[in-house]
């Protein structure tokens, strides 16, 4: 006879396991099922990619996982602790200069006036603006969008009161939504005369996205970096202290000290459905669980097409499902060193403060548009976009004594070639021009690699379960926001299937580690007691 539980949870990803800790500690009791040997998803450290170090295999670095849910599942008892990156982030230039970047007003003021003293002057006003924008979004995020095509009064309600938060915003309204909907480029255009600060600010409207910041919705990609906090101190960006999994550890630690079963290498085949509603689950093995309530935290593709069966659900449903974007075009890298990048921008044999940040290779926003050239024609970018970081710099932890560890985010890689495929010969091959890119802005760079690992969009995929490698489980285009994410009458965490719940990032407010989708979903199952 199947296992009974009150939840099942699919997916042991940082979300899956913050709704898995909520619904804990209403004293249901939860089953977590991970199809890979570790929980965390993307959001993990690994031991095993070489030897001595741990990998942030995915993400990378922190700034918008939920204090709230921190503090609420005392994270910090369980080893999560966040170091702070000051500068948080530098760009070389082939010139000799260079630009930091950081929390510190008054240094990014000096920096940016090196370039442009207008730039400077504006930069100020251009943060306010974003964070007067933030202050009605950000609460947004903890919202559950109503079902816009049969709102009922409480939906009503919401979209009322969202109505009403934007008009706050009174003249500035216009740029809020240019900020939510628009291209970045055209909004740094307008803000700034620099390249070289341009530069540096648009490669955050690409991150993981498919798109070219003269695109339209860049600009909301950029935004996401003013938001979130560290430590209480808004906007600041961090590593967590031994990798990325510190997160997803602290998380099931926690889960278990409440009861939590969490079962790893246990993959899912189906989701058993009764008289139209979700009654458990089987795994491939052939094991079954049964449970009041299924929540799944992995993509609509996943969830839908693989794991139920066309007759489960609404054709209508079933087709606005399938037309989900997964546009991606992001690739990994993470690198084993002997020794720190050494820039001729800013000489140095140790650590310093260039190597605490995000360091960009970009010195303008065409190099960015010409790289996307490229991957919209199925090629990889001839010159890649690269964002790369030294977490060793703040944690020893992460790398034998003496050695270092590099993490580059690099666009574009397209999931779909126009010829061949992401073979180890493809991913070398662009692995190499972006090390060639990073030997420009610091010679001896090559020699000082000792390993790397290359994670390409089809390893995202087949590893991590992420469709077409998008990182976000769907892109984060207007069309796929808010009351429109996953689809249109389905953003409130519920699907056409009784008791059948979304709580990841397939659902609001998307990607990006916040664990917010996951404590939303269980507030939306904790309703129905």
């Amino acid at each position: 006879m199947a296992a009974k539980y009150d939840a099942i949870i699919i997916g042991g990803g940082h979300n899956g396991l913050v709704t898995a800790c909520y619904l804990a500690r209403a004293k249901w009791k939860v089953l977590v099922l991970e199809r890979r040997y570790l929980v965390g998803g993307a959001c993990v450290t690994e031991e095993n990619i070489f030897p001595g170090y741990k990998v942030s295999t995915c993400a990378y670095v922190n700034s918008l996982f939920n204090p709230q849910i921190i503090k609420d599942l005392r994270m910090a008892d369980y080893g999560f602790a966040l170091l702070e990156r000051n500068p948080s982030s530098f760009t070389p230039f082939l010139d000799g200069r260079h630009l930091f970047m950081g929390p510190d007003a008054k240094m990014n003021l000096e920096q940016i006036a090196k370039f442009s003293k207008k730039d400077a002057e504006n930069y100020p006003k251009y943060e306010k603006m974003l964070e007067r924008v933030a202050s009605v979004v950000e609460p947004t995020l903890h919202v559950t969008p109503p079902n816009i095509i049969n709102p009922g009064i409480t939906g009503a309600w919401s979209l009322l009161q969202l109505g009403n938060s934007f008009r706050k915003l009174g003249t500035e309204l216009s740029e809020a939504i240019e900020v939510l909907t628009g291209p970045a480029r055209t909004i740094l255009d307008r803000w700034f005369e620099s390249e070289e600060l341009k530069g540096t600010l648009a490669t955050d409207a690409i991150i993981g996205a498919f798109a070219a910041p003269s695109m339209p919705g860049t600009a909301y990609v950029l935004f996401h970096h003013v938001m979130g906090e560290t430590n209480g101190k808004k906007g600041v960006w961090a590593y967590v202290r031994g990798g990325m999994g510190g997160i997803s550890n602290a998380l099931a630690a926690a889960a278990k000290d409440m009861g939590v079963e969490i079962r790893c290498d246990a993959e899912v085949a189906k989701i058993k459905v009764q008289g139209g509603a979700a009654t458990g689950v089987v795994l491939s093995s052939g094991e079954e669980f049964d449970a009041a309530k299924v929540a799944s935290g992995v993509d609509p593709r996943w969830t839908f097409e693989r794991f139920l069966e066309p007759k489960d659900l609404p054709a209508d449903f079933l087709t606005a499902v399938q037309r989900i974007g997964y546009e991606s075009a992001s690739m990994k890298i993470n690198v084993a060193l002997a020794a720190p990048p050494n820039f001729t921008a800013l000489p140095g044999a140790g650590i310093g403060p260039q190597h605490h940040g995000t360091m960009h290779f970009c010195p303008d926003q065409d190099f960015i548009e010409r790289g996307y050239d490229d991957a919209k024609y199925g090629m990889p970018s001839r010159d890649p976009i690269v964002e790369m970081t030294l977490p060793s710099a703040l944690d020893p932890t992460v790398a034998p004594e003496g050695k270092y560890l590099a993490s580059m985010f690099v666009q574009y890689a397209p999931y779909k070639l126009k010829t061949g495929t992401w073979d180890d010969a493809n991913k070398n091959a662009f692995a190499d021009r972006c090390f060639d890119i990073v030997e420009q802005y610091a010679p001896g760079f090559k020699a000082s690699v000792i390993d790397r690992q290359m994670v390409s969009p089809l390893d995202l995929e087949k590893t991590f379960g992420l469709t077409g490698g998008n990182i976000f489980q769907g892109a984060m285009n207007l069309n796929q926001l808010f009351l429109f994410r996953p689809v249109v009458g389905y953003a409130n965490y519920r699907t056409p299937i009784k008791n059948l719940y979304l709580c990841g990032s397939a659902a609001h407010p998307g990607g990006g580690v916040m664990g917010i989708a996951g404590y939303n979903a269980a507030r939306e199952m904790l309703k129905w007691l």
